[in-house]
């Protein structure tokens, strides 16, 4: 029995004979439930204890954790953050559809998150900023690339991250408890939501670490019983041919496998993944989303000091290894051992099985779960899939709320107290949550059924010029703003243009004649990346060597030549704490603020003790208050405390240390060079 989404009762369908699990029950039994159940108790334990134990009710202590982590769980929660829901199903999908070249993504990664904690973070840290679009702003003054970067990291978050994950989790739950696919989306979004909005950055960091640990462990025992099913890697090289599945046109290469499936370089014209465009193109998208994207960068920004953010970037290259086994071969597997449903090759075949007539390759991993775990284990992947997704929908959340509360919401009300922040941050995830639901119909439409190949091709259309500009900004002192500015509008207009013929005219299906435009059906979209960041560059370097030179007090402490000044006093907003306990904010804004007396500047102090006082002490209403993180804790009677300067990280490091971790660093990146020789 399989079941469509858009129907609730399920349709029969016809496995290939002798598959392993043709007399398996698609359904989580009893034992399955308690292994469910304790899970979520598990994890609420660990999320009530990061609460009590961290400060909530600041700006600083919800966004950034106090900045007090310490190395293992930023690079757990870096993994968690990296790898949802949308890497089990979309990985092991690619695998299942088109062999081990997806992997590269993921070996990619491994340089990349070493060059976030080694080159980009002294960078960070050196010029004190929370958000990425708060750094633009202070590397290339005005407001404008600001409020432009913000607002493009929600949409990315939108387009790529929030709805895929949720889609992704759902299509597992699909296949488990045979529910309809926006119902699934609806329950996994109350839990999610719920979690975010309680939690601060802390809690999702030490819930993320413990999501990798189940994460780990479930996955691994999957890929045992997937490679104990096929016979093991020779068998799993030798069968991958022959699965194709019983009900294709003979005359197309419908359900046939890839001649180069086992092979990580392809032929660089005619492949889907062009070796030239795995070395170039794969990695500027990947520079954007490892060393500047608000969601890595806030964990890493959470770090005690530099070393251990250094250790947590190393500890999650060190994990990067690990898809490739977890997922990529698996999903091969899954094609191998239920070549009818998950390598269709016939629409309405596709559509019977998963409701998808593009293509059933997404359900390989749900499908492995389902058909080879015993009763128990199941339960135990049915929570691994959703400690993926709750782990990366967390991460995405807290930092979009990050985003919208310090570069949008405070631009245009600078008097808004820390109260009024908290609320705002929180309402704002179920706005991003309600318009990401929208998008999930041309998610699961797009590029043949393959999620992650879905979230590649839009990254490589919108994510090359905002690299582009922070690569400038951080490494070129002669960048201006005007250059900065010019370069992310043409860039992304051209971005956005290839994007809309991708979605004007699809890929077609495997029985049908290519007749899209040149520049989509030759320009592959790594290649296009890659002429994205060239144009991008040009046009930074050409505006900014025909504008003013930036002065040296503008780049002091904001580029890497220039990390260790001394902080330039023309440069610093001092900040001003309101006498009644509210938020500091900078001199000019105070000002702002006291040209309109008619929104006085309320402290949390007033606000909490006026309604306490309303209420007479409900004692719901502080519990209320206190999961919300929205209450301060009183000390001895007296008055509420002002909220504990920032934390700063030192760029100081202990010889010793610093050498071990440059060892390391030289290892994991011998080990990521010899896997791409490897496979190549």
């Amino acid at each position: 029995m399989t079941f469509d989404s858009m129907d609730p009762t399920p349709v029969s369908h016809v496995s290939t004979s002798g598959s392993p699990g043709s007399s398996r029950p698609e359904s989580l039994a009893i034992a399955d439930i308690v292994v469910l159940v304790l899970y979520f108790l598990f994890v609420l334990a660990v999320g009530l204890w990061s609460m009590w134990k961290t400060k909530r009710s600041t700006v600083d202590g919800y966004f950034l954790a106090g900045k007090s982590m310490v190395w293992w769980p930023v690079g757990a929660s870096l993994f968690a953050s990296n790898v949802g829901s949308g890497h089990f199903i979309g990985l092991a999908g690619s695998g299942a559809a088109s062999g081990i070249a997806v992997t590269a993504y993921e070996w990619n990664g491994m340089f990349i998150v070493l060059l976030l904690a080694w080159l980009f973070l002294p960078i960070y840290i050196a010029s004190g900023v929370t958000t990425m679009p708060e750094y633009l702003q202070k590397r290339f003054g005005g407001k404008r690339i600001q409020l432009f970067i913000a607002i493009l990291y929600l949409f990315i978050y939108i387009f790529t991250k929030i709805s895929v994950d949720m889609y992704a989790g759902a299509v597992f739950i699909q296949q488990a408890l045979q529910w309809d696919l926006y119902l699934a989306v609806v329950v996994l979004l109350v839990i999610t939501a719920l979690y975010t909005v309680a939690g601060g950055l802390a809690a999702v960091i030490y819930t993320d670490a413990l999501q990798t640990v189940i994460m780990l462990i479930g996955a691994l025992i999957l890929m045992g019983f997937s490679f104990s099913a096929v016979g093991g890697w020779e068998e799993l090289h030798n069968k991958y041919w022959e699965a194709i599945p019983e009900i294709r046109d003979p005359n197309t290469t419908c359900g046939l496998p890839r001649p180069d499936a086992f092979h990580l370089f392809r032929d660089p014209v005619t492949s889907d993944l062009p070796w030239p465009g795995i070395l170039v193109g794969m990695t500027i998208p990947s520079i954007w989303y490892w060393c500047t994207d608000q969601v890595i960068v806030q964990r890493s920004l959470a770090a005690k000091n530099l070393l251990h953010a250094k250790g947590g970037s190393l500890f999650a290259s060190y994990l990067k290894v690990l898809p490739f086994f977890m997922m990529v071969l698996p999903g091969m597997i899954s094609r191998i051992l239920f070549p009818d449903e998950v390598a269709c090759g016939d629409p309405v075949v596709c559509k019977d099985v998963c409701g998808n007539p593009v293509g059933c390759s997404d359900i390989a991993y749900p499908k492995l779960v389902m058909e080879l775990l015993p009763t128990g284990l199941r339960g135990l992947m049915m929570a691994v899939m959703i400690a993926a997704l709750m782990s990366s929908l967390t991460s995405i959340f807290n930092s979009s709320s990050t985003i919208f509360t310090i570069d949008l919401w405070r631009h245009f009300r600078p008097w808004a107290t820390e109260w009024e922040l908290m609320i705002v941050g929180r309402v704002f995830v179920l706005v991003l949550v309600a318009v990401s639901v929208l998008w999930i119909p041309l998610v699961q439409a797009s590029q043949g059924g393959q999620l992650f190949i879905y979230i590649q091709s839009i990254s490589s259309y919108l994510q090359p010029p905002v690299a582009i500009v922070f690569m400038a900004g951080c490494f070129w002192k002669r960048s201006s703003e005007q250059g900065a500015f010019w370069g992310l509008v043409l860039g992304l207009l051209a971005g956005c243009a290839r994007m809309a013929l991708d979605f004007v005219f699809p890929a077609p299906q495997c029985h049908e004649p290519d007749e899209r435009p040149g520049i989509v059906k030759y320009v592959h979209y790594l290649y296009f990346s890659i002429i994205l960041s060239l144009f991008t560059l040009a046009v930074v370097v050409i505006v900014s060597l025909a504008t003013e030179k930036p002065q040296r007090e503008q780049i002091s402490r904001l580029t890497w030549f220039t990390r260790l000044d001394r902080a330039a006093p023309s440069r610093v907003e001092i900040a001003v704490l309101p006498a009644d306990g509210g938020t500091a904010v900078p001199e000019k804004e105070a000002e702002r603020a006291e040209k309109k007396p008619d929104q006085p500047v309320l402290s949390q102090a007033e606000s909490s003790s006026s309604q306490a006082s309303e209420e007479g002490g409900s004692r719901l209403k502080s519990v209320f208050l206190w999961v919300c993180g929205m209450e301060r804790k009183r000390e001895g009677g007296g008055p509420i405390s002002p909220p504990p300067a920032v934390a700063v990280c030192s760029l100081a490091e202990d010889p010793c240390l610093r050498h071990v971790l440059n060892a390391n660093l030289l290892v994991c990146m011998c080990a990521a060079v010899f896997l791409f020789a490897y496979f190549a």
